[in-house]
């Protein structure tokens, strides 16, 4: 997987909390999307291009040093001009690289006076993104400034928001595999896999884990089945993303049985 590419998917779809939390543009209606291709040697998408009130911004994402980005934001620039000219145009690129960031950000010649916003991510405050409601925002974190707090404990910290966030197991597990795939280029690797593996014990102390897990128990009881309470096992597992060797404990039921029943229920 592309990680400028899935950085780039994250900022198309959280554009308006980049622009609040990072960016400090003032974003009062609801922007639109511009899906725009600028051709004239080469074909350039523009990574994030949208509108809100009388504002066009644009948005590009860099994973490493560009000797050129100084050019090409200016070509850019009078591409959007071009067809928006009665627009404000705002450009920024921010950088997610490991390298310390190296780019020029003005071209200075001739009677052209140009220059473009570089945000290094980096430099930009953690809590920031931890605002946000935003998952996608939340995976962001993970290149951001932990200031002086503690690696492990930020790490910690952005995995349980976007638990808290997720609407669901997929989506959760999407944005963790953001999350892992950006910290690479903050060598916190180790600390993502700790984080995740503290987390699978966290989820079974948390109240939506209680709750069914009463249920499933209370359930068993009432009915009085064994098969009561495979049920309620292969529920658990699916919305919970349990091990089989944690709910075969909680549930006090035959680890053998269990996983048969859970083949014949894919018959």
């Amino acid at each position: 997987m592309n990680k400028d590419i899935i950085t780039k998917e994250i900022l198309k779809n959280i554009a308006k909390e980049l622009s609040k939390h990072i960016l400090k543009i003032p974003i009062s209606n609801e922007i639109e999307l511009i899906d725009k291709e600028f051709t004239r040697i080469e074909k350039r998408d523009a990574d994030i291009l949208f509108k809100s009130d009388e504002r066009i911004v644009h948005i590009e994402v860099q994973n490493n040093n560009h000797k050129e980005m100084h050019k090409r934001m200016l070509r850019y620039y009078s591409d959007i001009f071009f067809e928006h000219e009665n627009y404000r145009i705002d450009q920024y690129m921010i950088y997610i690289g490991h390298a310390e960031c190296r780019m020029i950000s003005t071209v200075k010649r001739d009677k052209i006076d140009y220059a473009y916003g570089i945000i290094d991510m980096r430099t930009i405050p953690c809590e920031e993104l931890l605002q946000s409601s935003d998952p996608s925002a939340v995976a962001l974190a993970i290149l951001c400034d932990f200031e002086q707090n503690d690696k492990q404990l930020m790490v910690n910290t952005i995995l349980k928001k976007l638990k808290q966030l997720s609407t669901d197991e997929l989506s959760f597990r999407s944005h963790l595999k953001m999350v892992e795939i950006l910290s690479t280029n903050r060598d916190l690797e180790k600390n993502v896999k700790k984080g995740e593996q503290m987390l699978t014990v966290d989820i079974e102390k948390m109240p939506s884990f209680s709750i069914g897990l009463e249920q499933g128990l209370e359930k068993g009881r009432e009915e009085g089945a064994k098969e009561a309470r495979l049920k309620d096992a292969v529920i658990m597992i699916e919305k919970f993303n349990l091990s089989i060797d944690a709910i075969v404990k909680e549930l006090n039921i035959k680890k053998e049985e269990l996983l048969e029943y859970i083949h014949q229920k894919k018959e």
